[in-house]
């Protein structure tokens, strides 16, 4: 009986440590979120533009694990459609190499298909920019959207279904939302994708 006592307090706080959560909230220097562990994916982030002009080269950069959460990881992302889409974009922190750093956070990395990422995503993202030469109070949010029936890649990570971004500036006198289904875009027009 001691034996088996004795085995229960030695597994028991490990089950416990071991379950995955489903929302974690997280704030770092550079944005907040909620992080899905069961998911492998953010649920939301905010965070607010820094830099106009990308002036740091991400070259040797790479995306990082937290010890603290359990993420996708490279794993996820190797010979298939997905992107490591940035949450909040490198480009938006690109002018200070300790910020642009933070971006690269297996946290701030969802499961983005590449002609999405690489197109009318990244173009909203240079859109951020310009709008941050004008107003330094330039503010996003994104909210990641799963919808069943949920899929996932072969390394366990689930691929979202779509992605809302707001963007808002008081000085400016914006507040734009749009919706991007996870898949291989047909326009490139922004106007398309903003949220009726």
């Amino acid at each position: 009986m001691k034996k088996i006592l004795l085995s229960l307090l030695l597994v028991l706080p490990l089950s416990i440590f071991a379950q995955k959560r489903d929302s974690v909230y997280i704030k770092s220097p550079i944005f907040e979120m909620a992080y899905s562990e069961i998911l492998e994916q953010p649920r939301w982030v905010k965070y607010t533009v820094q830099c106009a002009q990308n002036s740091v080269s991400r070259k040797g950069l790479d995306f990082y694990k937290e010890k603290e959460y359990y993420t996708s990881d490279n794993g996820d992302y190797v010979s298939n459609e997905w992107d490591k889409g940035h949450m909040a974009p490198a480009a938006a922190f690109g002018c200070d190499i300790n910020l642009l750093k933070q971006t690269f956070t297996y946290l701030n990395s969802a499961l983005q298909h590449q002609s999405l990422n690489r197109g009318p995503w990244k173009e909203l993202e240079e859109y951020e920019r310009n709008l941050r030469q004008k107003s330094d109070d330039i503010y996003v949010y994104i909210r990641i959207d799963f919808n069943p029936p949920l899929k996932k890649v072969s390394g366990g990570a689930t691929i979202p279904t779509g992605f809302y971004k707001t963007i808002q500036s008081k000085k400016l006198n914006i507040n734009e939302c749009y919706y991007f289904y996870n898949v291989a875009p047909k326009s490139t027009k922004l106007s398309d994708f903003i949220c009726k």
